[in-house]
């Protein structure tokens, strides 16, 4: 199965639907190699412009799904077509429904020790038969890193959940993946919080309308700072298709 890859600002993105980027996800989790999943949105492209680390390792996923609307906007305006926006936390949602009373098994790391075990009984009664195998808090020091992917590996999951903030989970997973003994990794950011249910997801029509961002906006007036990328994204996506269209004339002459 192979979808078109759009390059957005030197980041690939998977032209994928949400039930395509799904049973790209069950396929993974039948296989025996190991597969990384991203979300980038058009914060992750903004920040992967100065860390050519994360740049680097967002080229090297698996799948990466476009979470954000600002993202399937810039791939418009570079001429791209992508089929929708397909958010981390509906995704994730869909593989719930389909691995519950299945041998497939998963274990959730980040968000606080509080939030994360709640996140769990909260799945696993939503989705009866679903087997979430153990879990750990985000709050770890690296040197602890080692015990927590022992007790991982020990635990033998299929698919490993990491919500630890962007660039932090990239990263984490990136380093720590020939270590780590699951068939699929995913980053997850900010979704044990709204599993808990300690935050809210936006209403439908909000998410209908892609709008999502906007909801997050009001209701969570601190994310200000973080929007502000959204608009910037879109000036250097504009730039790069002017610097792009410059070109082309020029090579046409």
């Amino acid at each position: 199965m192979s979808f078109t890859v759009c390059n957005i600002l030197g980041v690939p993105i998977n032209n994928v639907n949400l039930n395509e980027a799904l049973g790209l996800v069950l396929l993974y989790l039948e296989e025996n190699e190991k597969k990384i999943i991203f979300t980038p949105n058009p914060e992750f492209i903004m920040n992967a412009l100065t860390d050519s680390q994360f740049k680097k390792i967002l080229n090297e996923s698996n799948l990466n799904i476009p979470d954000g609307i600002g993202v399937v906007i810039g791939a418009k305006i570079l001429g791209y077509n992508l089929k929708e926006r397909v958010a981390g936390f509906d995704l994730v949602q869909k593989i719930f429904s389909r691995i519950k009373n299945t041998d497939k098994t998963v274990y959730f790391l980040g968000a606080s020790e509080e939030t994360v075990i709640l996140a769990k009984e909260m799945m696993e009664k939503k989705y009866k038969g679903l087997k979430i195998v153990g879990t750990h808090n985000g709050y770890f020091k690296d040197e602890e890193g080692n015990i927590i992917i022992d007790e991982i590996n020990k635990l033998s999951p299929d698919l490993l959940l990491v919500g630890l903030g962007s660039p932090r989970q990239e990263k984490w997973i990136y380093n720590n993946k020939d270590k780590i003994n699951v068939k699929v990794m995913i980053g997850v950011g900010g979704s044990f919080d709204v599993m808990s249910g300690n935050v809210k997801r936006a209403p439908k029509i909000f998410i209908k309308l892609n709008l999502e961002w906007f909801y997050r906006l009001i209701t969570q007036p601190t994310r200000f700072k973080r929007m502000l990328k959204l608009p910037l994204f879109i000036i250097e996506v504009l730039k790069y298709k002017i610097k792009g269209d410059k070109n082309e004339k020029t090579i046409k002459k």
